[in-house]
């Protein structure tokens, strides 16, 4: 199990606007739990010990929010100044990981009704031998939000190649996964995107992906919200109805 994670909570959420023009994305609430608490939860079930979080978009919310959270341990990377992208954030802190590989997760997505820890599953699946990025997936059906072809084509062995333009595949990134900090060592620029390291990775047949167990729910848009509060109140009713029959 990775020791650390590096939270993505700086994005603007413009789809998500105007909502985010007074609330960043992440503080934005599910059934009372922020889409920040729920990421930081499932780390901390999981026994990740650190979590760095980078703010940007109305920063002060989320470092206020977050001044009373103990575990994971908290460390705020402070992007006001500048918007790094994706993997400009990580190399931004990637002393912090010490050479060793670590979470990413994405703050506008999570599970329900899971019956193993995810994190665990996708853990288990990591074996820097032959692997650069491991990513956890879900499936393009069935899930709530997506409303796109898919990403990844997924063989029997885990390993992922990129959906084509004009094709659909079965499975999308789900938001998390598992990173070598050596992939950013000798990049040069300081502002520049994660999903070509994915891309590069995946030509290489050094990609990998393991499925969630559970729903999942992306909340990307406005309307997203309102599915994912319907999809939550749905298992929180089929919990009720199993405890009862029980």
């Amino acid at each position: 199990m990775p020791e650390a994670a590096f939270v993505f909570a700086a994005g603007l959420g413009t789809r998500m606007r105007p909502l985010t023009d007074r609330l960043p994305k992440p503080l934005v609430a599910i059934d009372g739990v922020t889409l920040l608490d729920r990421s930081l939860d499932a780390f901390a079930q999981a026994g990740v010990a650190t979590a760095i979080v980078n703010v940007h978009h109305l920063a002060d919310q989320i470092e206020t929010h977050l001044e009373g959270r103990r575990t994971p341990r908290i460390i705020l990377s402070d992007e006001r100044e500048k918007l790094l992208d994706q993997g400009g954030g990580i190399k931004k802190v990637l002393d912090r990981f010490a050479g060793r590989p670590f979470f990413i997760c994405n703050t506008d997505a999570f599970w329900i009704g899971a019956r193993a820890d995810n994190l665990r599953r996708l853990a288990d699946l990591w074996d820097p031998a032959i692997m650069d990025i491991a990513l956890l997936l879900a499936p393009r059906l069935g899930s709530v939000g997506v409303d796109w072809d898919g990403d990844f084509h997924r063989a029997a062995d885990g390993r992922l190649t990129k959906r084509a333009a004009g094709e659909t595949a079965d499975f999308v990134y789900a938001g998390i996964g598992v990173v070598k900090p050596q992939l950013f060592e000798t990049v040069e620029q300081d502002v520049f995107p994660l999903a070509p390291f994915f891309f590069r990775a995946a030509e290489q047949g050094r990609l990998f992906g393991a499925p969630l167990d559970g729903k999942w729910l992306h909340v990307g848009t406005m309307g997203a919200i309102e599915e994912a509060e319907s999809a939550v109140a749905e298992e929180k009713d089929r919990l009720r109805r199993v405890a009862g029959e029980g």
